[in-house]
């Protein structure tokens, strides 16, 4: 009580690695996650999320280029990783990027990170479910011709060219219902949701190569003439539009991320969570770099901006035929529900771990003795994401988590030479991020600030009032109720 505001301010909370693996009580997660299911919880965030929508969103802006940006963000998300990866081993707990920044950083700067993180998650689910129903749309189509009405299936804002656009008595009905049948799932506990999780994750594996083989069948070299954007539409031309392009692309590695907020649920975390990180990056990136190529060679960069569904219009402009479209389509509704059930899942995990430590409301904390999950916590995150993927347009929605991924990236990099310092002779032990405690961290944070760059003014302004908003919750409740007050 007699701690100065600095003080209060910069305090960091150990964490005691031993409790951390054999800690047990009544409102305590179950490790109940093994190494499998926890690297297909990191595939089952990111793949799915980059190919089957923001290529829409990406083409335009660099057009055959588009396949550097992936590149990029891949690097940058590598050096991340690599990061997340020691830093996991030595804080093998719930929470991510906040607990990593709690442990090394400070409070203040542990609960930013926190206000980012759940940007980001919150977001995410909600944009991965609204892209949800255009894949829906067009699995009804091609399998029965029967489409949703537009009425139930586009949001009430709207951004146009125009500015932004209010449609009374819309809603995207089918992203809310997607929510729905998570939020059943997630409540029923970790084990459960994981191994369904790796079973659709398999699956959607198979159909993206199912997507290669067929699109590659299609290849038109011409497709990549001129490699760079000249214009495109958008003002972004050479790297320019490689980068803007990037920038929203980055989300889509948002599956690094989810495989740390496991920490507290995994087996054996120190070990398993740094291999799980570094597998599930591998797997993406080797997967979007095929779907990339595969879907420009078979389709001119001009026809993807505003393509519903768009690897599904491929397929079926490719094959002259309907049903390898109606297949992808089927794939890509089984593929994003799990997107959507482990983004979810990382949300309410983050919350947990914030309410453990007195920041927010304990209710977030709350565990089932029955079902060993937050289920409270779970309603309210996909209350709160099922009302902003029904009325919300998915354009608002991209580069803020992208903006909100980069930011918590960064910390993560800052957080591995503080750690290595507060560590001692310990840090020799276990996985250490080669080239020493500077060099990948500098690298990693250097190429985040690059991506950020690509972010839109009004993607900042509204990060600006997020954090202001968060910034006066931390100094009015968590400052004061924290544990460590």
């Amino acid at each position: 009580m007699n701690q100065t505001l600095v003080q209060k301010l910069t305090r960091t909370k150990l964490v005691d690695n031993k409790n951390a693996e054999h800690a047990s009580s009544s409102n305590t997660l179950h490790r109940s996650v093994g190494l499998f299911p926890l690297t297909m919880i990191g595939v089952g965030a990111t793949i799915g999320t980059g190919i089957f929508f923001t290529m829409v969103e990406a083409v335009p802006k660099a057009g055959p280029s588009v396949i550097l940006s992936f590149l990029i963000a891949a690097i940058t998300a590598g050096l991340t990783a690599l990061c997340y990866a020691e830093l996991s081993f030595r804080i093998p707990a719930s929470g991510s990027s906040y607990s990593f920044a709690y442990a090394t950083v400070g409070e203040f700067l542990a609960f930013i990170m926190a206000a980012c993180l759940l940007l980001e998650y919150g977001l995410a689910a909600s944009a991965v479910a609204i892209g949800w129903s255009d894949y829906l749309n067009n699995f009804l189509n091609n399998a029965f011709g029967w489409h949703i009405p537009e009425m139930l299936r586009t949001p009430s804002i709207v951004s146009t060219a125009h500015g932004i656009e209010f449609h009374g008595g819309h809603i995207n009905l089918p992203p809310i219902i997607l929510v729905c049948l998570c939020c059943l799932l997630l409540v029923r506990g970790a084990k459960e949701s994981a191994r369904t999780n790796a079973i659709m994750v398999m699956i959607k594996l198979v159909i993206l190569i199912f997507f290669v083989v067929i699109a590659f069948s299609g290849f038109d070299i011409n497709n990549f003439h001129p490699f760079f954007s000249p214009d495109g539409g958008t003002h972004f031309t050479g790297m320019a539009g490689v980068t803007a392009a990037a920038a929203t692309v980055f989300f889509s590695f948002i599956g690094l991320d989810t495989v740390a907020t496991a920490g507290e649920e995994v087996k054996n975390p120190t070990r398993n969570v740094p291999i799980g990180i570094l597998a599930a990056l591998g797997i993406v990136t080797v997967f979007y770099m095929l779907v990339a190529v595969a879907a420009m060679g078979a389709q001119p960069a001009a026809k993807f901006a505003g393509q519903e569904a768009g690897l599904a219009v491929i397929l079926q402009n490719v094959t002259g035929q309907t049903w390898p479209a109606l297949v992808l389509a089927v794939g890509a509704v089984i593929s994003v529900f799990s997107v959507t059930l482990v983004t979810i899942y990382g949300q309410t995990r983050i919350l947990y771990a914030i309410a453990k430590d007195g920041l927010i409301s304990p209710v977030f904390q709350k565990v089932s003795p029955r079902t060993g999950s937050p289920v409270h916590n779970t309603l309210i995150v996909c209350i709160v994401v099922g009302l902003v993927a029904g009325f919300v347009d998915a354009t608002f929605l991209w580069d803020m988590v992208s903006m909100g991924t980069l930011t918590a990236f960064s910390v993560v990099s800052l957080a591995v030479p503080v750690m290595r310092r507060k560590a001692g002779p310990s840090a020799e032990k276990g996985f250490r991020v080669p080239g020493g405690p500077y060099l990948v961290p500098g690298l990693s944070i250097a190429a985040c600030l690059y991506l950020m760059f690509g972010l839109s003014l009004t993607t900042y302004t509204v990060f600006g009032i997020w954090m202001s908003a968060a910034i006066l919750t931390y100094l009015l409740y968590g400052m004061r109720h924290s544990r460590l007050n």
